[in-house]
């Protein structure tokens, strides 16, 4: 049947007609939903809390003053979101070497801790290769190294922890010259490597992995929480490692002489500043904190805090009462953070290792550098870290 010309005609305008319908309906749609979105991001603007100031890095390099008083964890996300350290991730790492058993938990909970505060650089662990032939061996004398072995297996299956035995310097004296800390400057698969001095607990690993991004203008570097009149000492140790670093340093260092104390005199030291935000706080400093001392911003602003006073065998042990009084901050708002944060050592021990303190044995005072230390005996020895083939 052929169509007459006036149903074509009619066809063609009830077309056109629909089609500029669809096409002021779909333009009447997206004005709307423009307007909508301008509306919402208004309402979101208005609420939202100031940015807080892109960072600026001060040219003296001071790591620990880089960032004045941010008041809030989100500036180290965001900074640490747009900034890597060099070479990735990948190239960054804690690292804690192990001597003794005593200190093996505190490893751990330290990890535990950035594994659950999802912290990105990499987690090694050195210990004596020795330990893996004692734990098969029978009889009751090897349980330290049996329980050590567990609790350090347990860390690298839920913390991403890498276990890396160590072989000991020959003919060393003791075990912290058996397995030295000038040998990290030998982790070359490194670009960048932190080292935590024990005991202590990681309150924000946020401003941790901060120091992983920022500039150092030497090989290493220590940062105290404690004022350098009343103790040089670091707590947080950073390396770069390198081969030409490495032999420096021991050249720099008496043969023979691997002990902590004669490394650190060459580590440029840094003052965490009592009245700034911590990053590094240490227990026996904190008497020293102004008369405006808040417990509640010491813990929500402190990174690291080491667990060291003097007269106290350190926090794995369980201490006498009269000895522990005599150690605490004598205000009492002081004292009261002293105590929580040696409670909170005691709880984190227990529910990452299941172990309880140890019994206090007879213990000497921590040593200190002298002034004059008598040099040992020449001994001609240069041996790195030995690694293992995986």
């Amino acid at each position: 049947m052929l169509l007459t010309s006036g149903q074509i005609s009619m066809g063609i305008s009830s077309a056109v007609g629909k089609f500029l319908m669809f096409i002021f309906t779909t333009l009447l749609f997206l004005s709307g939903y423009v307007l909508q979105q301008q509306t919402v991001r208004s309402i979101q603007a208005a609420i939202r809390p100031p940015s807080p100031p892109s960072p600026t890095v001060d040219r003296n390099r001071v790591v620990a003053k880089h960032f004045g008083d941010p008041q809030n964890h989100s500036f180290y996300d965001k900074f640490l979101a747009s900034n890597r350290p060099k070479g990735g991730w990948a190239k960054a790492g804690y690292v804690q070497i192990i001597r003794e058993h005593i200190h093996v938990c505190n490893a751990v909970m330290l990890f535990a801790v950035l594994e659950r505060q999802e912290s990105m650089a990499q987690r090694i662990i050195l210990y004596p290769r020795e330990w893996n032939a004692q734990q098969s061996e029978p009889g009751d004398d090897n349980l330290n190294v049996k329980t050590s072995m567990r609790i350090l297996e347990h860390a690298a299956l839920r913390y991403k922890t890498v276990l890396q035995p160590v072989s000991r310097i020959q003919d060393s004296p003791d075990e912290e010259a058996a397995y030295p800390l000038v040998n990290l400057l030998s982790l070359t698969f490194l670009n960048r490597l932190i080292y935590l001095r024990p005991s202590g607990l990681i309150l924000d690993s946020s401003k941790l992995d901060m120091l992983f991004t920022l500039p150092m203008e030497t090989v290493t570097l220590g940062i105290t929480g404690t004022p350098q009149e009343e103790d040089t000492v670091p707590s947080v140790i950073l390396f770069q490692p390198s081969k030409k670093a490495y032999n420096d340093t021991l050249s720099s260092i008496p043969r023979g002489s691997y002990s902590d104390d004669e490394f650190l005199r060459h580590v440029a030291l840094v003052t965490d500043d009592a009245n700034q935000n911590h990053i590094v706080a240490k227990t026996s400093a904190i008497h020293l904190e102004s008369d405006r001392f808040n417990i509640t911003e010491f813990l929500e602003s402190t990174s690291y805090v080491q667990l060291s006073d003097p007269g106290l065998p350190g926090p794995e042990y369980n201490i006498p009462r009269r000895q522990l009084h005599r150690a605490k901050p004598k205000q009492p708002t002081h004292r009261k953070a002293w105590e929580t944060v040696y409670e909170m050592f005691r709880e984190q021990r227990m529910s990452v290792c299941g172990l309880d303190l140890e019994p206090t044995l007879e213990f000497a005072a921590p040593k200190t550098i002298a002034s004059n230390p008598k040099k040992p005996e020449e001994k001609e020895s240069t041996q790195q870290i030995v690694m293992s083939e995986k």
